[in-house]
């Protein structure tokens, strides 16, 4: 795969000038939701980051990040799972890059308006979602505080739903759903 070594893609963009974006323009973001499969194929368990990604408290989490410029979505999802999940979880990514499903989080609560919305006080974004099969062994680092897997029968219940980020519970939800 033919792609821009991080280096040719500039330098991260300085605090005021992605607040000043993120205030003018929509961000696009890529989601993992990273899973164990049987081994017929079907979602045995959903794992689930622990941190404090978008807010003060600390919350469940799916893999999550920005696409960078000059980035392909392939590469994008590589770069956040290796990030979050660490070079041994051997992530499977999709063949094809039509997304599970699509969300949008804004700034501020839209009245009226359900379904794909979600709330992240920071900026308007479109996040182009996953399922993404881990085949191996998930080694968190940085940022986060833990990773724990959740059989899928599990991973929509209203107790897991309390602890996640904005927008996860209904992520998890619609996947639970599929696999039903």
């Amino acid at each position: 795969m033919s792609g821009v070594a991080s280096s040719d893609r500039g330098p991260w963009l300085d605090p005021e000038r992605l607040e000043l974006i993120r205030a003018s323009v929509p961000l696009l973001y890529v989601e993992a939701i990273p899973v164990r499969l049987a081994d017929d194929g079907a979602i045995t368990h959903v794992g689930l980051l622990l941190g404090a990604p978008r807010s003060d408290r600390i919350e469940r989490a799916l893999v999550s990040g920005r696409v960078l410029y000059l980035e392909t979505i392939r590469q994008a999802l590589q770069r956040n799972l290796d990030k979050d999940l660490g070079p041994m979880a051997l992530p499977q990514l999709p063949t094809s890059l039509v997304p599970f499903t699509v969300r949008q989080y804004f700034p501020h609560t839209l009245d009226g308006e359900g379904g794909q919305v979600s709330y992240d006080p920071r900026q308007h974004a479109v996040s182009l979602v996953y399922v993404v099969p881990i085949a191996g062994d998930v080694q968190v680092d940085g940022d986060c505080l833990g990773f724990d897997w959740y059989p899928i029968a599990d991973a929509s219940s209203a107790s897991l739903a309390t602890e996640l980020a904005s927008g996860h519970a209904e992520i998890i939800a619609q996947l639970a759903a599929s696999c039903r």
